[in-house]
């Protein structure tokens, strides 16, 4: 999955509202936003983000679709309630460049089975070497999980207090977190990084599921 444009734009909001379009057509064609499902933005510049407006067929986006929003402003007529969750990411953290969140079926079954837990380790396989700072398939990381709230204000301060404390002693954080039957949020310092880290994600939880189902 990749978001790179064949033509490097110089306005940073055509650019970023073009890979918000990339972005989102890329996780439709894998079936990762049904139903209008998810959301995606990226950072325009220090205080803009380019998202997706509520009620949209990722997979048919227009530049119409995308609102301009700005972090330290209220949330735009047509936004997504859970752009609040987005903003608050790229306030808390100003190297994300591009926050990706989709409703993946592997994604949203984990989420909901380790809700207990409250988190979810990965270890053993090669592709979480795709999240940046892991380096081995025994490396051991970290995927925080949050209940889902329709209050999406207080869960987007809940969600910033445990990111912001340091990962589990001996685990790799993960750069992204899931809500509970809900799905999959990803970041990254590029659109691109965003990107790969959703994909490896994803695939990594639909392994989870089929080796737990499968039986030699």
């Amino acid at each position: 999955m990749t978001v790179a444009l064949a033509i490097k734009k110089t306005d940073p909001v055509e650019a970023a509202v073009d890979a918000v379009i990339a972005a989102g057509r890329a996780a439709s064609c894998r079936h990762w936003v049904p139903a209008t499902s998810g959301n995606f933005s990226v950072r325009v510049d220090g205080s803009r983000i380019a998202i997706t407006r509520s009620g949209v067929d990722k997979g048919a986006l227009t530049r119409a679709d995308v609102l301009i929003q700005e972090l330290d402003g209220p949330l735009l007529a047509g936004s997504s309630a859970e752009a609040a969750l987005h903003v608050r990411r790229y306030q808390y953290d100003p190297d994300i460049h591009a926050v990706f969140h989709t409703h993946g079926p592997a994604s949203t079954v984990i989420g909901q089975a380790h809700a207990a837990r409250r988190s979810v380790r990965i270890r053993g396989w090669e592709l979480q070497k795709a999240l940046a700072g892991v380096t081995t398939h025994e490396a051991t990381v970290d995927v925080p999980v949050f209940a889902n709230d329709q209050h999406v204000a207080a869960l987007s301060e809940r969600v910033a207090r445990r990111l912001a404390r340091p990962a589990p002693k001996g685990c790799h954080r993960a750069p992204g977190y899931l809500l509970a039957g809900h799905g999959l949020y990803a970041w990254g310092r590029s659109a691109d990084e965003a990107a790969r880290h959703l994909e490896a994600l994803e695939v990594l939880f639909s392994q989870m599921l089929a080796l737990r189902s499968y039986q030699p």
